[in-house]
């Protein structure tokens, strides 16, 4: 286990535990916190042997409560720019991450805090953990990418509720909407997301690795382009030991031993 820039590393081999570790400003994130994410999501990538990632946050009172409000204190247009695309781009590393990422929402999820969990593809919430997106309190819009994954999540309707009015999401919402795959007690919450990463490191990795890419650059793309998309990364399958390893398994009643090969 490893621990920089507020940020401790747990590598177990096929699954990788990233957790905020700045519990007494309630998990803030600070500038260094920022490019260290984006630094361990870029070295996410090249890891064949990762099957998933889970990122929580220290402590049970949040997840995140978002960016460090004083390092917004006295910036002006440029460093504003660069604040937002900073943010942008380390949510855009875990949403286009080639490994599953399970948000653990261990509390409060908010500001830019919310907008790290929006950018996992999947997401456990403890009961009392809620999301919101409070940046309009400080003369400012969510800038990390919030107005857009949030309004594609639950609609422009309940996304400007939350923006404008200040509406948070408590985790049964969250559920209810699709945001949140599933909701556990606090004491289980670790134990449920590592439930749902032994799910997902059950199946195919490489298979995995290609519905990830399908669903994250197919929402980008017009859906002719996504259905292209969709085919040539099946086709390419057939390339691997693992689609015959898998069909072979299938037509012989036996669980598959897949090798990401």
């Amino acid at each position: 286990m490893s621990s920089t820039s507020n940020i401790v590393i747990d590598d177990r081999g096929a699954l990788l535990v990233v957790t905020l570790d700045r519990a007494e400003k309630r998990n803030a994130l600070a500038r260094e916190m920022l490019e260290r994410l984006r630094e361990i999501f870029a070295g996410v990538r090249g890891r064949s042997d990762l099957r998933a990632v889970i990122l929580t946050g220290a402590g049970r009172e949040a997840f995140c409560a978002g960016t460090d409000i004083a390092e917004l204190e006295g910036l002006e247009g440029v460093g504003a720019l660069a604040t937002s695309r900073r943010g942008q781009e380390v949510c855009d590393a875990i949403e286009l991450c080639n490994v599953p990422v399970i948000a653990a929402v261990n509390g409060a999820a908010a500001g830019g805090g919310c907008e790290l969990a929006l950018a996992c593809h999947l997401r456990v919430a403890a009961r009392g953990a809620s999301f919101s997106l409070p940046e309009t309190r400080l003369g400012v819009l969510p800038a990390y990418g919030g107005t857009q994954r949030l309004a594609r999540a639950v609609g422009a309707g309940r996304a400007l509720a939350a923006m404008l009015a200040g509406d948070a999401l408590s985790a049964e919402e969250a559920l209810r909407l699709g945001v949140v795959n599933r909701v556990a007690e606090p004491d289980r919450l670790m134990a449920e997301a590592e439930s749902l990463a032994r799910a997902v490191s059950e199946h195919a990795p490489l298979a995995v690795r290609a519905c990830l890419e399908a669903v994250t650059r197919g929402a980008r793309l017009p859906l002719a382009e996504g259905l292209a998309l969709e085919a040539e990364l099946f086709a390419r399958l057939f390339s691997t030991e693992d689609v015959r390893e898998g069909t072979r398994a299938f037509l012989e009643k036996r669980a598959p031993d897949f090798k990401g090969k």
